[in-house]
């Protein structure tokens, strides 16, 4: 894929660029380094003031990089400046509570007294040059996340963004050194997907994290595997969104239309599979297929647009395919099922609800990036707890449910790294983020995500010799 803003309002280039050669990237890879061996000796209050300079700057710019974003990849504007004060929150909660987070752990002296040794502690150090492999969907958000805590922890980050948000990637490796960051302690390289092996392989990188298709994170895992180096992955999701019967039916068929269609529903946390009791199945599949129908798309510059285009043409015909081989397979189009008329130019794709969906579906197994949504009939809380697993992925779910026993069957038996009841999934600052089968390990945000880039070190003192 080249490098290249590519507005898919209107399928128009707007930029292109070249890609860093190989005497490009050396240099990105000696600064790093070099600045690592500097930074990791600052302190945190040196690093919070950095980081919530950084905030400020953003804060201030957050109208300018909402349109940026929008343009790129086409999230309606509203959105776009929703993501970028997300990205001023969590830097302004890293730089408040990343020393607590990280302070030293002291064993009670009981449990080390056979240790023989004098006084115990746990620290946490930095590792060093951290890769990020960043995905187009929330553009701003994805980096932030990783890099607020990552440089608070004395970590310094490579961004290899992806190739259809340039604009996004540049700004942000301009962003942290206009807020007074060493040059070296966040570098954007401009590079393809080919590049990234060797970067990777590179002595001076100590670690990788990656959000984006499974595809891309077998590719990552594999090479750093080889070279026996750390990796967070934040892969695919296939949500299940579970309605039973003591659930306000309204509400959740109201909430169910925001968790499909978010981003344009070209999110990997967005609700996907909607698993619905029978006794008010009916009533659901009316009250949600309604609120999809009345959803505007159009321009994302306009405020009174709800859904914009599809990120990639290449995207919409992977959501197109899906749906076709739905619908030839025996499926119902409730609503949607093509583009929408009146967008010639871009890339738009009309939200759509699928019912009488079945395993030999590609649409019951693979993740939707696009906002599609399909519907399941079930007839009590086990075929729920089972169909809600029924796919590869593991990433977050929603049950909306107000009985206290059923609450705590799913908790025990729902196969996701989240479970967010009555409300849609949500990613906050104080709070882990990550998965379980395929999609991915590890986990971003909280005290858990700052940690993954650590080096959890024993420091043991011996006890003088009476």
């Amino acid at each position: 894929m080249p490098i290249a803003t590519v507005n898919p309002t209107t399928g128009q280039t707007l930029s292109s660029y070249d890609e860093l050669d190989a005497a490009g990237i050396e240099h990105a890879l000696a600064e790093a380094a070099r600045t690592a061996r500097a930074y990791r000796g600052t302190t945190f209050a040196e690093r919070s003031a950095l980081l919530t300079r950084a905030a400020a700057v953003l804060e201030a710019e957050a109208e300018d990089i909402a349109r940026t974003m929008t343009t790129e990849m086409g999230k309606p504007l509203t959105a776009a400046r929703a993501e970028a004060a997300k990205c001023v929150k969590a830097m302004r909660w890293y730089a408040a509570h990343a020393e607590s987070l990280l302070a030293d752990e002291h064993p009670a002296p009981d449990d080390v007294r056979d240790a023989g040794a004098s006084g115990v502690r746990v620290r946490y150090r930095p590792l060093g040059v951290v890769l990020a492999v960043m995905p187009w969907n929330f553009p701003l958000w994805q980096v932030v996340r990783f890099a607020a805590p990552a440089l608070m922890a004395g970590n310094v980050g490579l961004l290899k963004h992806s190739s259809n948000v340039p604009r996004t990637a540049l700004y942000l490796g301009d962003l942290f050194h206009r807020a007074g960051f060493p040059r070296g302690c966040f570098q954007t390289l401009l590079i393809g997907s080919r590049a990234v092996e060797a970067v990777l392989r590179d002595p001076r990188v100590a670690a990788a994290t990656l959000t984006g298709s499974e595809p891309a994170g077998r590719a990552v895992a594999a090479v750093a595997g080889d070279e026996v180096k750390k990796t967070v992955l934040e892969l695919g999701g296939s949500d299940p969104y579970v309605v039973m019967p003591s659930a306000d039916i309204a509400r959740a068929a109201r909430t169910a239309v925001t968790a499909r269609v978010q981003n344009n529903g070209q999110s990997c946390i967005a609700a996907k599979r909607f698993i619905v009791h029978t006794d008010v199945y009916d009533e659901f599949a009316r009250l949600f297929t309604a609120g999809m129908e009345a959803l505007t798309v159009g321009d994302p510059m306009l405020e009174s647009t709800d859904v914009g285009p599809l990120a990639t043409e290449s995207g919409r015909a992977d959501v197109e395919e899906l749906v076709e081989d739905a619908v030839r397979k025996g499926a119902t189009v409730l609503c949607g099922g093509g583009r929408p008329s009146g967008h010639p130019g871009g890339w738009f794709y009309a939200p759509t609800v699928l019912a009488d969906v079945t395993a030999d579906m590609r649409v019951d197994q693979e993740e939707t990036f696009g906002p599609v949504a399909t519907l399941y009939r079930v007839a009590d809380l086990d075929e729920a707890v089972e169909r809600a697993n029924h796919t590869p992925f593991g990433l977050s779910s929603n049950v909306w449910t107000r009985d206290e026993d059923e609450s705590e069957r799913f908790v025990r038996d729902l196969e996701a790294g989240g479970i967010f009841f009555n409300g849609m999934t949500a990613s906050h600052p104080a709070l882990p983020f990550g998965g379980v089968k395929r999609s991915g390990y590890g986990r971003e945000l909280s005290g858990h995500g700052i940690r993954e880039f650590c080096n959890v070190t024993t420091v043991w003192r011996a006890a003088d010799p009476q």
